[in-house]
């Protein structure tokens, strides 16, 4: 059965029908609290609890940690900017860490940023180290994957495209919400991983509505990849892609045919003069929600509400 922890400044809690039970444990980072199970078990019988909306929460991820990512992981995300999802490889990115933030801190757009743009993702955390050369299955990825925790992979467009790599564009403080819950599932809980719907609201709005079973590539396979070359440890996080609907738009095919015979200073600037009439970007002010959940809600990560605001 499904368990989850949230985390203040001050304490790790369970979430339980009646509120949120206190966690007896010394752990400062999501590391050792995974470590800590016997307490955390403890924190499930207790029936002292407080009421969820006193607490402020923050990420259940502590930083510093790894923070990986998979690029163009959904079907319907290559199929919306002219690509084929069976030619797409699997592809990897890092972030910072020190681009995670809380479920309900405002997202800072830097002032030089104007293509702000949102992708909700299932986040994984491991739950044990995971040397090089770690053997990842179907039959053991409970052991490796603790739980999975709502996360928006937030991106400057108009950094990252023109230089042709994702960790600046994706890695400036408050890019990466995390949470609200680390939502710790058992091996037949893991099964139905599929089962996800990830939703992403703004200003209310329906921008991204997909299940899990529009991934390319799953977790079994991605963790299968990352260990032959990557180090993990118990605390680090791999977000795993993310649907059709970000504000960011491939132009039609022939259009692009024509712009790859022009200059690339030329190509940018008619790419980016069209990406900024497009609304769906993020602007100061708008209310971001995202919702990972089970359609019977049997395994629900919850749903963060961040507002976007421009750097004073």
């Amino acid at each position: 059965m499904s368990i989850s922890v949230l985390r203040t400044a001050d304490a790790w809690w369970v979430l339980s029908p009646t509120g949120a039970a206190k966690i007896a444990t010394e752990a400062t980072t999501t590391g050792q609290l995974l470590a800590d199970g016997l307490a955390i078990a403890a924190a499930t019988a207790n029936s002292e609890t407080v009421p969820v909306d006193t607490l402020a929460l923050i990420s259940p991820v502590t930083g510093p940690c790894r923070v990986v990512a998979q690029m163009t992981n959904y079907a319907s995300h290559v199929t919306d900017t002219g690509g084929d999802p069976s030619t797409v490889p699997m592809t990897f990115f890092r972030k910072s860490s020190g681009s995670i933030s809380g479920p309900h801190d405002d997202v800072i757009r830097p002032s030089h940023v104007r293509l702000l743009d949102y992708e909700v993702e299932i986040g994984l955390v491991i739950g044990r180290e995971m040397p090089v050369g770690t053997t990842v299955t179907d039959d053991n990825l409970a052991d490796y994957v603790a739980g999975l925790v709502v996360t928006n992979d937030v991106s400057a467009r108009d950094v990252q495209l023109p230089q042709t790599q994702f960790y600046e564009a994706k890695s400036y403080p408050t890019f990466t919400p995390v949470g609200p819950a680390l939502v710790l599932l058992d091996a037949e809980e893991l099964k139905r991983f599929t089962d996800l719907r990830l939703t992403l609201r703004v200003n209310g709005a329906l921008r991204q509505d997909m299940t899990a079973a529009d991934m390319i590539y799953s977790p079994v396979r991605a963790l299968q990849s990352l260990s032959r070359f990557q180090r993990l440890d118990a605390g680090d996080l791999l977000l795993t892609g993310t649907p059709v609907g970000t504000a960011l738009s491939a132009p039609p095919r022939p259009v692009q045919v024509i712009a790859s015979l022009l200059p690339p200073a030329t190509r940018w600037k008619l790419f980016f003069g069209g990406q900024a009439r497009n609304p769906k970007y993020l602007k100061d002010g708008d209310v971001v929600e995202a919702t990972i959940a089970t359609d019977d809600c049997a395994i629900d990560l919850g749903t963060q509400r961040t507002v976007v605001r421009d750097a004073r």
